[in-house]
């Protein structure tokens, strides 16, 4: 009972925290559209303050950002390796500061138009309310129910994040937890539904991705799911060593403090004019390609775009996760691998649709290496039930493209990035005493 109750703590404790990110996202989203559209007006008339003031604000928001990454390191990225980290007894976590610094700069750096998404940060969010009522209700002082109300409060995060209670559960304990119990497995179903009960108070319970009525796949064309699977595989096999040699670029180019986010929010604010498709999360792109036709040659440009332009954002070290420019790439490859065959009269066009949630499983299957996590997140996310089957075959696909390949989950990897830089810092500073 103890655990029940602390569990609708963690979940309304998330969902709250989660609501009030999402709803700042939605807010400086929809700001920076309507500002991108007065500077057009104004640049076309000849009123050149406004592009002036327009440029400063993100000069503005690069310091900001330099400011409150200074002041609370365990906010940047995603915020999910750092919460592994603390699982792991490898890292220690303020959940209040991190609260705090994570919502402000998050939604600075997002709602700028960065390729970020809102995921990561919403299971760094959930997991600090997690740490915080494990605090409050002494549940600190017993080792294991703490974890398990850090593990419920992170899935619960990705539950208010996206509508999906279930993958918010299942993420905490295939990607998080690693391991099954009751108790874990109780509180985590708690934390999950009543943080997607709250956020589904003010935004409603409707799936994130609005894609229409989705055709059921005929069984005599699930063999195209294995081809999509090894495509998409191929393409998100590339995502992970890039993200880490973002990374490295930025510090081989020597940037610190404000000119580290400066530099892809240069980037936003050019692409506000020419290529808007790829800023920010970019839910309203798989949004749009259900609905809209893109020439093949498009859909390549708008993946390599949204490609390189998350590699640079996410490599300036901001507040902001992979999670979902990940899903919009995986649409994108499913679109494009839809589209070629549609071309060459292979496959039917009524289909399309379906192969965009198909890329997104196998994607995000190959990237983290979680693809039941990813099947039944894309299945929540898109209100395709009846397409449990088509996105485990496609995600197993994917994922095996992964395995074989020596492919790592990229928290993992990201994870054992920041450990080794801590370690290094940790020595030289050891060093530095000595002398």
């Amino acid at each position: 009972m103890r655990l029940i109750l602390e569990g609708v703590g963690v979940g309304i404790a998330a969902g709250l925290s989660v609501g009030a990110f999402r709803y700042l996202l939605a807010v400086s989203g929809a700001f920076r559209q309507g500002l991108c559209e007065a500077v057009s007006i104004a640049a076309a008339q000849g009123r050149w303050l406004w592009p002036i003031l327009y440029m400063s604000a993100f000069f503005i928001i690069a310091w900001l950002l330099a400011k409150i990454v200074a002041r609370e390191p365990m906010c940047t990225g995603s915020g999910i390796p750092q919460v592994k980290g603390v699982l792991m007894g490898k890292m220690s976590m303020n959940w209040a500061s991190v609260l705090v610094a994570k919502i402000a700069g998050g939604v600075l750096a997002i709602g700028a138009g960065m390729s970020l998404g809102r995921e990561g940060p919403s299971v760094q969010l959930g997991a600090c309310a997690g740490q915080g009522i494990g605090h409050l209700s002494q549940s600190f002082r017993r080792g294991l129910e703490a974890r398990n109300l850090l593990v419920a409060g992170a899935g619960a995060g990705l539950a208010a994040a996206f509508n999906a209670p279930l993958a918010g559960v299942i993420f905490g304990l295939e990607e998080l937890q690693r391991t099954f119990s009751a108790a874990a497995l109780l509180v985590s179903i708690t934390a999950a539904v009543t943080a997607t009960a709250v956020t589904g108070l003010f935004f409603g319970s409707s799936p994130v991705f609005s894609l229409g009525y989705l055709l059921p796949m005929p069984l005599d064309m699930l063999g195209w799911l294995a081809g999509l699977g090894l495509f998409v595989g191929t393409l998100g096999r590339m995502f992970n060593p890039s993200l880490l040699w973002a990374q490295d670029f930025y510090e081989r180019l020597g940037l610190k403090g404000m000119y580290k986010p400066l530099l892809p929010l240069l980037l936003a604010a050019c692409l506000g004019f020419v290529l808007p498709e790829i800023l920010g999360g970019g839910s309203h792109l798989v949004d749009a390609l259900a609905v809209e036709s893109y020439s093949l040659a498009f859909l390549c440009l708008l993946f390599a775009g949204k490609f390189l332009f998350t590699m640079l954002c996410f490599g300036s070290g901001v507040p902001g996760g992979i999670f979902l420019p990940m899903l919009v790439l995986g649409a994108l490859g499913g679109a494009i691998f839809g589209n070629v065959l549609v071309a060459a009269g292979l496959f039917p066009a009524m289909y399309l649709p379906d192969m965009i949630v198909f890329g997104m499983a196998a994607y995000f299957a190959v990237v983290a290496k979680s693809p039941v996590t990813g099947s039944v997140l894309i299945m929540e996310m898109t209100g395709s039930f009846q397409h449990m089957l088509a996105l485990l075959i496609v995600s197993l696909s994917a994922y095996a493209v992964s395995d074989l390949t020596g492919g790592r989950p990229v928290y993992v990897q990201l994870l054992g990035r920041m450990l080794r830089k801590n370690k290094g810092k940790e020595k030289k500073n050891l060093q530095e005493l000595t002398k």
